[in-house]
Parts: C-alpha cells; sequence; structure tokens
C-alpha cells in the first residue's frame, strides 16, 4: 500500500504529456495515427495502469487506426516543461494539475479558493454545472478535455493543532514554490509562507524550517509528514484537480469518427482513477493515524472562524488573482446546493 501511496504522491506533484506522429489512419492497411503518452507516474500506479487499459481499448476498438504508446516515468520534463512543449506542438497532449489548468485557464483557479467549495459532494454539483463552461474556455485557450480527475482536497498538517486562522498564522506555513498563485492568495490573508521545494519538505519539518503545510492526505503520506507534522485539521481546504488535455492541433488531427472512441475510454479512465484515488486516500489516511497522525475536527464556531477569515480577504482576491465572474458563478451554485440540505 505504502509503494502505491508513492507512486500517488508523484501523480499529485507532476504529469507527462503526448507525441504525435503518423497520418489519419482508417483501420487495416492506413498509416495508423500514433499518439505518444508520457507521464511521470509510474505504470504501476492507478493512473498508469488505467492509461494502458485506455492505450489498449483505443487501438483495439480503432483496428489500430489510432495507436496510444504510454511512456510511464518521466520522459517530458516536468509539468511547466510539458505544458511549454504542448503550446509549441513538440507533444500533444498531458495530464495537468491545478497549476497547468490555471496557466492555460485562469478561471479554473477560483475552484480552489480556500474554504470556498467544502466536500466531494458540493464539488461534484459544481463540477456539473461549470464543466462545459470550464471545457469550453479550455477550448478557447486551444486545447480540448480529454478527462478530468479530482485528486482530494488539501488539508493543513502541523506540528500542533492549529484550531483558527490566528493560530495558523503564527506557524510558518510550507508551500510548493511552483504554486505562486496560491502562495500570494495566503500570503495576502496574513500567513507567513515559506516556499519549498516538494522533496525538502520532511526535512524542512525536522530542521524547523516549517511547522505547517497544506497537503492532499496520499502526498502527506508519501511523505511520511506524519512523523513530525503530527495533527491534521479534519476540515478541507480545496479541491485539487487534474485532468488529460490535448492541443487543438492533435485533437483535429484525429479522424473525427475515432474522437469518440478516445473520449470513451477516457472517461472510463477517469471514473476507475478516481474509485482507486478515493479508496487510497482511506488507507493513506489510516496507515498515518495508525503511526501517530491525530485527526481533529473543528467545532462549527471555529469552521466559521476560517470560512470568515477567508471571505473578509474576498474583495481583494477576487478579480485580481481568483477571475470574478467565475467566483461568481461557483459562489451561486453553492448557495443553490445548501438551499436544499
Amino acid at each position: 500500500m505504502k509503494k502505491h501511496i508513492g507512486m500517488c504522491m508523484v501523480f499529485l506533484l507532476f504529469f507527462g504529456g503526448m507525441a504525435f506522429s503518423g497520418g489519419q489512419g482508417d483501420g487495416a492497411g492506413a498509416r495508423p495515427l500514433t499518439i505518444k503518452l508520457a507521464s511521470l507516474v509510474p505504470e504501476t500506479s492507478p493512473w498508469g495502469a488505467a492509461l494502458n487499459k485506455m492505450a489498449g481499448n483505443v487501438k483495439a476498438e480503432t483496428n489500430g487506426a489510432v495507436d496510444i504508446i504510454v511512456y510511464h516515468g518521466g520522459v517530458a520534463g516536468g509539468e511547466a516543461d510539458v505544458l511549454r512543449k504542448l503550446r509549441l506542438n513538440q507533444i500533444q497532449a498531458a495530464i495537468l494539475t491545478s497549476f497547468g489548468l490555471n496557466e492555460i485557464t485562469p478561471q479554473v483557479l477560483a475552484l480552489s479558493c480556500p474554504f470556498l467549495i467544502r466536500g466531494n459532494e458540493e464539488l461534484d454539483y459544481v463540477l456539473e454545472k461549470l464543466k462545459p463552461v470550464l471545457e469550453e474556455k479550455i477550448n478557447q485557450s486551444g486545447f480540448q478535455t480529454i478527462a478530468w480527475s479530482k485528486v482530494g482536497f488539501v488539508s493543513f498538517f502541523s506540528k500542533v493543532p492549529a484550531r483558527t486562522p490566528a493560530e495558523m498564522k503564527k506557524l510558518k506555513l510550507g508551500t510548493s514554490e511552483t504554486e505562486t498563485t496560491l502562495l500570494n492568495v495566503f500570503k495576502s490573508m496574513g500567513y507567513q509562507l515559506v516556499p519549498q521545494s516538494m522533496d525538502q519538505v520532511l526535512i524542512d519539518f525536522n530542521t524547523g524550517r516549517v511547522d505547517a503545510v497544506y497537503q492532499e492526505p496520499l502526498s502527506a503520506a508519501a511523505f511520511q509528514l506524519f512523523a513530525t507534522a503530527k495533527y491534521m485539521m479534519n476540515f478541507p481546504i480545496a479541491p485539487f484537480m487534474g485532468g488529460i488535455f490535448m492541443n487543438q492541433t492533435a485533437w483535429r488531427t484525429i479522424p473525427e469518427q475515432y474522437r469518440s472512441v478516445v473520449l470513451k475510454h477516457a472517461k472510463v479512465a477517469e471514473t476507475e482513477i478516481d474509485t482507486q484515488l478515493e479508496s487510497l486516500k482511506t488507507d493513506a489516511l489510516a496507515m498515518m493515524t495508525a503511526n501517530g497522525l491525530t485527526v481533529y475536527d473543528l467545532t462549527p464556531e471555529e469552521q466559521a472562524m476560517w470560512i470568515n477569515d477567508t471571505e473578509a480577504a474576498i474583495p481583494r482576491l477576487v478579480g485580481s488573482m481568483f477571475d470574478a465572474d467565475m467566483y461568481r458563478r461557483i459562489t451561486d451554485i453553492l448557495k443553490e446546493y445548501r438551499s436544499r440540505k
């Protein structure tokens, strides 16, 4: 299980992409369209297995006209490199996280506004309403959505329990040096931010450089943060998203009759990955609590403090860091959802 958790941690940090070669195949006897899919995710991870299955099914159903070759383990570089190559058409598709999506379509970042979306049910409802809008924005930016993935919600892990924003703001909060927008969001709200390389997280805890981080539980388990960050606040901060995206040049090169085949099997992979990641998250939390992690709940009054602290900062965040129209859409959808509860 620890092996699989570690592999999923790699998924949370970086992703790969695709390269393209070949002509427009049309079944047996025609030159096949070869799509090279590269990923930093190990082949033995849920993503690796699902991508292999997707590739095999697409090849079989198109009679070899579309041949997806998956390159596991990071041959295309980190996510920033992959995104650059996508735009130059050196590779034609990629698995991107919230980081890459924000670079393509800044409106997506509004989904990650702290304490706005508060759980999987709310996230599912928001995505049901907004996926067409987000996909249209992505399309307008020159990309095609192939599949989405709800990686999970990030939470605070800390050396001491921090039940209120005031308590957390006294701690040195580590954040990925590549997530500059979210770093600036928390910094503007008064947190003591410490940019850090993700492979230095445990060292930074042990040396006292940081006292807390916000991480998805799978990542926290993979880094074995529970050895020093012994407390996890059981109040989700924001969802962490990912997915497979192609540039429009590559997408248009796929014969029209086969595009639905690619989307169908990508959807199957999306469902399988989400199911496996949720199961692995449950296993990760069980493992961490068995090894000394304390997961603490907040009272309704304490939860309100976190929400109110963020809402007080919204006027200076919306329009500068979060797209105003997308933020309004999300809040309207959540208001509708919560009114039914």
